[in-house]
């Protein structure tokens, strides 16, 4: 178990997604579905919602794992009242954080984990498919 899967089980432990399931699972899938398997790329993986979710912030994160992990996670992190074209704009522009958003989005578009869909699920699953376009672009 690398050291980052490591910290994003302590720091996720006992959350769930909203499928009712344990949020590492969520995280464990980002990072087997990179699409390229480094080091860096794997530990913003397990780290991609750590700021968002969590109590850790960017300078935890650059402390522990270095510049290179912190400004991924950076990018991929969504600020408060940032739209969301923005933050796409500022992801793509990481390599790092844009191999993972494009995991983490093929993980959110998967519905089939909920017990229901509502109205609600699938707009942002359009949300979720333009984004994923959009990073693809």
């Amino acid at each position: 178990m690398c050291q980052a899967e490591q910290f994003a089980r302590q720091l996720h432990y006992g959350q769930t997604d909203k499928a009712g399931k344990p949020y590492i699972e969520h995280l464990a899938f980002v990072a087997e579905n990179i699409s390229t398997k480094n080091e860096e790329t794997e530990a913003v993986a397990w780290l991609h919602d750590s700021v968002e979710d969590t109590q850790c912030s960017i300078n935890d994160i650059r402390h522990i794992f270095g510049d290179v992990i912190a400004d991924a996670v950076e990018a991929i992190t969504k600020k408060q009242g940032e739209s969301y074209f923005c933050y796409l704009d500022r992801v793509k522009s990481n390599p790092i954080a844009k191999v993972v958003k494009l995991a983490d989005l093929t993980h959110n578009l998967c519905l089939e984990r909920l017990p229901k869909i509502t109205e609600k699920d699938l707009k942002r699953a359009e949300k979720y498919k333009s984004a994923l376009e959009y990073l693809q672009a």
